[in-house]
C-alpha cells in the first residue's frame, strides 16, 4: 500500500494548500472575457471566479506557473471533432504544473447581434475561423460576408462597442450575456455532438492529493526495444486500468524516439500506485502530470 507522503512524491502533489477553494479564486485562461475557456473556469470553479485573458496557451502556462498572478490556469487539451491539440501538451510537458481536474464542455455556437437588429439588418457575421466553419450549414442559407477574427468572444465585444446594425458574431452565451447581445439564433453549430476538453492546472508545489480521484495523465518513454510499448500496455491492462487515451510523440534530437501520453482510469489511488510502480523497471522514465476526478460532460 502507498502512505500519503509515497503517494505525494508520485504525483508532485504537496500537503499545502492548493488555493482553490473559496472565492478569490484567479485563473489564467487563453481567449478573452465570454470565450469557452471562461465558461469551462466557470463549471468548474463557478461563476465567482476571475479570469486572466490570454494572447496565448504560452501565456497561459506562464500565468498560471506564477502563485503571485494567479491560482492556476485552465487550457483547452482536445475536441471530440478536431482531436488533441498537440503543442499545448508539450507546454504541459515543459512546465511544472499539475493536473487537478478536467471539465468536458459542450461547445455551442450563438449567432449574437445588438438588442434590435433583425436577421435582415444582418450584412456580416464576425468569428474565429474555427467557429465560422463550425456553423456553415447554418451560414451558407444567407448571403452574408464571413468575416474570420481572432477570437469568438473579441467579435461579440466589438459588435458591443460599435453598436452595429449591421454586424452580428458567433460566439457563446457567456458572451452574449457580458457585452449585452441578443441571441438571434441560437445553437447554430453543425455537429451537436462537440465537446472540448479542459485540463485545470496548479503550480505542483502547491497542489493537493484530490480526494476520490479517479484518473490519472502520465507521461513516460520506453526504451525503443521491439515490444517494449507492448510489455507496458500489458502492466497497465493487468492492473485492471482502463487506457482511455494514449497519444505518442517525437523526442526532439532522439533517433526516432517518442515518448507516450496516456490517460488512466481506477477505481482506487491504490490500484493506480501500483501499476505505476510496475510500469517503473521498463520504462526509462516515469512522468505523472496528475491525478484528479474524472470529469463529466455538463450540459
Amino acid at each position: 500500500m502507498v502512505d500519503r507522503k509515497q503517494q505525494q512524491e508520485i504525483t508532485g502533489a504537496t500537503p499545502a494548500s492548493n488555493g482553490m477553494q473559496g472565492t478569490g479564486i484567479k485563473v489564467s485562461i487563453q481567449g478573452y472575457e465570454g470565450s469557452f475557456h471562461q465558461v469551462a473556469a466557470r463549471q468548474f470553479f463557478g461563476k465567482n471566479v476571475e479570469v486572466i485573458p490570454c494572447a496565448t496557451f504560452r501565456d497561459l502556462i506562464k500565468i498560471a506557473t506564477n502563485k503571485k498572478e494567479s491560482n492556476g490556469g485552465v487550457m483547452a487539451i482536445e475536441n471530440s471533432i478536431a482531436g488533441s491539440i498537440l503543442p499545448n501538451y508539450n507546454l504541459l510537458q515543459k512546465s511544472t504544473l499539475r493536473i487537478i481536474g478536467e471539465i468536458y464542455l459542450p461547445i455551442k455556437q450563438q449567432l449574437l447581434v445588438n438588442p434590435g437588429v433583425q436577421l435582415e439588418d444582418i450584412r456580416e457575421v464576425h468569428s474565429h475561423y474555427m467557429a465560422i466553419q463550425q456553423c456553415l450549414e447554418y451560414l451558407d442559407k444567407y448571403n452574408w460576408k464571413l468575416v474570420e477574427t481572432e477570437d469568438t468572444a473579441l467579435s461579440a465585444k466589438h459588435v458591443h462597442q460599435h453598436r452595429s446594425k449591421h454586424i452580428a458574431a458567433i460566439a457563446s452565451k457567456l458572451a452574449a450575456d457580458l457585452f449585452s447581445l441578443e441571441v438571434i439564433a441560437p445553437n447554430i453549430h453543425t455537429m451537436k455532438n462537440n465537446y472540448t476538453r479542459f485540463l485545470v492546472l496548479q503550480p505542483g508545489e502547491v497542489a493537493q492529493p484530490v480526494t476520490d480521484a479517479d484518473k490519472a495523465s502520465v507521461s513516460f518513454i520506453t526504451d525503443h526495444s521491439r515490444g517494449s510499448l507492448a510489455r507496458v500496455l500489458t502492466r497497465i491492462a493487468d492492473g485492471g486500468i482502463n487506457l482511455s487515451k494514449l497519444q505518442s510523440f517525437p523526442i526532439p534530437g532522439s533517433d526516432w524516439k517518442y515518448s507516450f501520453h496516456a490517460d488512466m482510469e481506477f477505481e482506487t489511488i491504490d490500484q493506480f500506485n501500483d501499476v505505476i510502480k510496475h510500469m517503473q523497471p521498463i520504462t526509462e522514465e516515469v512522468k505523472v502530470y496528475g491525478v484528479y476526478k474524472k470529469g463529466k460532460n455538463v450540459e
